[in-house]
């Protein structure tokens, strides 16, 4: 295959991100791109039978037309599922098995102004630049050229109308919810985004669910919030939405509805990290002695609650396709991210933020206890969360950090930047870790501190930012 890197339009090549195809759209990614990608995918992989969806954007729909037009003049065959989430275009990708590639058009949590393409394989690995991404690259048409039918014959297109019952129906039964689950008030926030038009259906076959529902209405401009619930300032409405009323929590969910966050019934914001140790603890009660990975960001909570469990922690870089794609090779039960992208073996290793709402509400049921203490009984170190640095090169500040703190630490971790630690938390008041590393897109450093205490833990994050800075 000849490389077309050289020839390509800079800022087209620019929104091939790691795990994914992202930009402004239309200003970047529009029908013609969308034409293009359908010819890029035809060069690269031998498709006969794809399947398409899409979200609430408000250029999903143009993108769609135009990316199934050119696949269709190809000679593909494509599935058209129209309006779904993520989880539930991967769940049936997975129930279906037989499609060469699925694309789901969106930009995740990204701002309204922002468009793209997830595209998975037929095992539903997600297709990043280490991982099959490039290869599409590669594979772009030159400037000039359009779609130029082909094929002996045209594909065909279908509609998959009960697309989003048979998501559902399956969620729930894999749940394995009692049959006597309790009426249970929560607070649900879909930010505008694609959980608005899936929740209606699963609250409509879980009656006992009795939901406050908020921002439920599709609108790709996010007019009330950004759709990330890893962001505190998103979900202000929603924590006082939980705090006034009794609610056994508030859940938020991002654009696209594969990331999930959850808030306590006093309106405190549950961290990635500390979601993870917990939806590993109800996957492990069913799948005792499983490996579970999580990402390097993580609290040694993590690991401390997994083990609790029975199960065997793992830590791992960030990122859905690597965690994915390890998860299968080592047979892993569960994954989870800080990002809160949650992975369930059951589920073909991808997300799905509708069905860790479904455990979390049997798991708080069954428990008869309040989130907030399942939540207390791991969260208590003091973690930073992720800062961002803009810097002109990483790999100097990687390397100046790297220097000045490898040589003292007692456990340090070279992948995916460096995770260097001091001590054990269990048995020293004084232990601590960081973990620096480079984004894949931009030119930041991203620093993670976490410490026994919350005065070493600045202390720390304050003597690291210095020598990043300077």
């Amino acid at each position: 295959m000849v490389n077309n890197i050289a020839n390509m339009n800079k800022d087209v090549f620019s929104v091939f991100k790691a795990y994914d195809i992202r930009g402004e759209s239309p200003q970047l990614i529009d029908a013609a791109f969308a034409s293009k990608l359908g010819i890029a995918l035809v060069k690269s992989h031998s498709l006969k039978r794809v399947m398409v969806g899409r979200d609430m954007r408000v250029t999903s729909p143009e993108l769609e037309g135009a990316l199934i037009a050119s696949l269709v003049l190809q000679g593909v065959d494509v599935v058209k599922i129209g309006l779904c989430s993520t989880p539930m275009f991967n769940v049936l990708m997975g129930l279906d098995g037989k499609y060469d590639l699925g694309i789901m058009i969106t930009a995740s949590h990204s701002p309204s102004k922002y468009n793209g393409f997830k595209i998975v394989d037929q095992n539903l690995l997600q297709l990043g630049l280490e991982s099959g991404l490039d290869k599409i690259r590669d594979a772009w048409p030159d400037e000039g050229q359009s779609v130029n039918p082909f094929a002996a014959q045209e594909g065909n297109v279908t509609h998959d109308d009960g697309a989003l019952d048979r998501y559902i129906d399956y969620i729930i039964k894999l749940a394995d919810l009692p049959g006597d689950m309790p009426e249970m008030k929560v607070a649900i926030d879909a930010g505008n985004g694609m959980a608005g038009f899936v929740m209606p259906k699963l609250l409509e076959k879980c009656p006992w669910i009795k939901a406050e529902k908020m921002f439920f209405e599709l609108d790709g401009n996010f007019p009330n919030h950004e759709a990330n619930p890893m962001k505190p300032e998103t979900l202000e409405k929603l924590r006082q939405n939980v705090k006034q009323e009794s609610f056994v929590c508030g859940v938020a969910f991002d654009g696209d509805a594969d990331r999930v966050g959850f808030v306590d019934e006093t309106g405190v914001q549950i961290k990635g990290d500390i979601l993870t140790a917990l939806f590993a603890g109800f996957v492990l009660k069913e799948k005792k002695g499983g490996k579970v990975l999580f990402d390097i960001r993580s609290s040694w909570s993590v690991a401390e609650a997994i083990a609790s469990e029975g199960g065997e922690p793992i830590i791992f870089s960030v990122g859905s396709a690597k965690i994915k794609k390890a998860m299968r090779e080592m047979k892993a039960v569960f994954g989870g991210e800080c990002s809160m992208h949650f992975y369930f073996s059951d589920l073909w290793f991808v997300e799905s933020g509708d069905y860790a709402t479904l455990l979390m509400l049997k798991y708080l049921a069954k428990s008869k206890e309040p989130l907030s203490t399942m939540r207390q009984r791991i969260d208590y170190y003091h973690h930073s969360d992720e800062i961002n640095f803009e810097v002109k090169d990483t790999k100097s500040v990687l390397n100046k950090v790297t220097a000045a703190y490898v040589k003292t630490a007692t456990k340090v971790l070279d992948f995916d930047g460096i995770r260097c630690e001091y001590g054990d938390p269990k048995i020293d008041a004084q232990a601590w870790w960081f973990n620096l590393r480079a984004s894949n897109t931009e030119p930041l450093v991203r620093l993670t501190v976490e410490a026994t205490t919350e005065a070493l833990m600045k202390e720390k994050v304050e003597e690291i930012s210095k020598l990043i800075n300077n």
